[in-house]
């Protein structure tokens, strides 16, 4: 998702951002810092799971294939959640936007947090 005629960065003041170009860029850049973190913690979690020495079938290979078949499915149930059930609650209009963005970050920063504490050793 983008925003047209976005500003960079650090021309915004999203702390006391206004008009609706800007609150969308803002929540744009607040959802973008979410999703480096889910990342970033999906990253860890992988090489966690690399290092594991369980055997078959919660082996290190098998545990990173499920890994990533959860993780999948989570992107695609948070995407649905958000880009198509949250415009319907919003009816349209200027908001949705900012709206779709506020949900995709609330929902990546509790997965980020999900994984981060779930997939830290020990298990």
């Amino acid at each position: 998702m983008s925003v047209a005629n976005v500003q960079p960065a650090a021309a915004l003041d999203c702390a006391n951002a206004m008009s609706t170009p800007d609150l969308n860029a803002c929540s744009e850049i607040e959802y973008k810092t979410a999703d480096a973190d889910l990342n970033a913690a999906y990253r860890k979690a992988l090489a966690e799971i690399a290092k594991t020495d369980l055997e078959a079938p919660h082996d290190p290979k098998s545990f990173e294939a499920a890994f990533r078949k959860s993780q999948r499915a989570w992107v695609a149930w948070r995407d649905a959640e958000c880009e198509g059930l949250m415009p319907m609650f919003m009816g349209g209009g200027s908001a949705t936007t900012g709206a779709i963005l506020g949900c995709l970050t609330e929902k990546t920063q509790a997965r980020a947090k999900e994984i981060s504490e779930r997939l830290t050793p020990p298990w």
